[in-house]
């Protein structure tokens, strides 16, 4: 048994959620079980030397995913992701070496996924080098995307932010010790902070009018020229609104964005929270990170559904709609149409308020759970995890069985 307990959290950068997730975890276990030294891991520093294309033409595979989503050009979703998978299946003797030779060494007490499609390999790869070790997958979406994508039929543990995929847990095959449900995604800690800002204020300092309805666009951390599609839509249908563009590291858009009036065009930025806190709904990607953020901060969503959303995040649109979060639109060149629906009568209040009643407290959920799994294993004993605490365990577990 370790009083101190190590944890390696393994990420990549495609797409942003998963470094972003892992981070915001670590953060809040250090206030939780300062007691636990945890480690981040970027998988792709690992695998670098097997990426072909990092190999032949010096460029990460993670890059090729990212520019695909800035530039929009995400229809052959499903293509990308079989030919990802296939290439996973060709290299996984040497992806299980890499990690085997890494585990020999760093010898963790956990190991934490945030990654869809390396699951299988890096569960193989674990058992090999230190059988003993638990393996947990924490999802990042909000259901699975099978076959191969989350979860696997292995004997891990996995933690899910829905009933949706719990149940899919249990089709698969997970027995239920094994399978922790929390209230939502992970969201950064700001997102819990009290909001004490003035919107009438603020919205002035940002050019905008105090009183007018407020969309808060947001296309990831690379923003999206779709942007400017329905920032045009929006005005040629005349709407009586105005909007909050993120543009995240795409510094072209945030300046083609300048000339637009009603339009306040924000850089990248870690503050997103306060940025929501001026809006009133959300324009933008069905991500589960974006999304998620949204609805805790109270507002309610339009999203598209579509052949170019990527299929892991299909459901999200169902899920959205199934809740009566919002809107979802097989194009944005509907968006005019939605949004007058949105803003018609008592829509947009009666949305915030079934937002705003989701209550997400995933974040101080997991780390309770990881202490859970622990014990369970026998990593450390209940007497350890309660004095590697700054605070008794919160009000937020969820029963393994839920």
């Amino acid at each position: 048994m370790s009083a101190r307990p190590s944890l390696e959290f393994f990420f990549f950068d495609a797409g942003g959620g998963h470094r972003s997730a892992a981070t915001s975890l670590k953060k809040v276990i250090a206030e939780i079980y300062p007691g636990w030294d945890v480690t981040l891991v970027n998988l792709q520093d690992l695998l670098r030397p097997i990426d072909p294309f990092h190999r032949l033409l010096n460029i990460e595979s993670q890059n090729i995913y990212n520019q695909a989503l800035k530039k929009g050009f995400t229809y052959g979703g499903t293509a990308i992701l079989t030919t990802l998978q296939t290439g996973i299946r060709y290299y996984r003797p040497k992806i299980e070496e890499l990690l085997r030779r890494h585990w020999a060494q760093s010898a963790p007490d956990m190991v934490v996924s945030l990654i869809p499609n390396f699951n299988r390999v890096m569960f193989n790869a674990l058992r090999a080098a230190r059988p003993d070790v638990p393996y947990v997958t924490i999802m990042t979406d909000i259901a699975d995307c099978p076959p191969h994508f989350w979860q696997e039929p292995q004997e891990q543990f996995l933690i899910c932010g829905s009933a949706v995929a719990v149940q899919q847990a249990f089709s698969v095959g997970y027995n239920r010790d094994r399978v922790y449900q929390t209230s939502g995604m992970i969201l950064k800690p700001g997102f819990y902070k009290p909001v004490t800002v003035d919107r009438r204020q603020k919205r002035q300092e940002s050019g905008l009018d105090p009183d007018l309805p407020t969309a808060l666009i947001m296309f990831g951390g690379n923003g999206s020229r779709d942007s400017i599609k329905i920032l045009a839509r929006l005005r040629k249908a005349g709407l009586n609104v105005q909007t909050i563009v993120m543009c995240g590291h795409n510094k072209v858009l945030q300046r083609a964005l300048q000339k637009y009036p009603a339009c306040h065009a924000v850089g990248f930025t870690e503050n997103v929270a306060d940025y929501m806190a001026l809006a009133d709904f959300f324009i933008g990607k069905p991500g589960p990170g974006s999304v998620s953020e949204a609805l805790h901060m109270g507002l309610p969503v339009i999203i598209e559904e579509s052949l170019r959303t990527m299929p892991q995040e299909r459901y999200n649109a169902v899920w959205v709609r199934e809740n009566g979060l919002g809107i979802a639109v097989p194009s944005f060149s509907e968006i005019a149409s939605a949004v007058a629906t949105m803003l018609d009568g008592e829509t947009l209040s009666q949305l915030r308020r079934k937002a705003l009643a989701l209550n997400n407290r995933a974040l101080y959920e997991i780390p309770d759970m990881m202490a859970d799994i622990l014990e369970k294993e026998g990593v450390v004993t209940s007497r350890e995890i309660l004095s590697s605490q700054t605070s008794p365990q919160n009000a937020y577990k969820v029963s393994p069985s839920t």
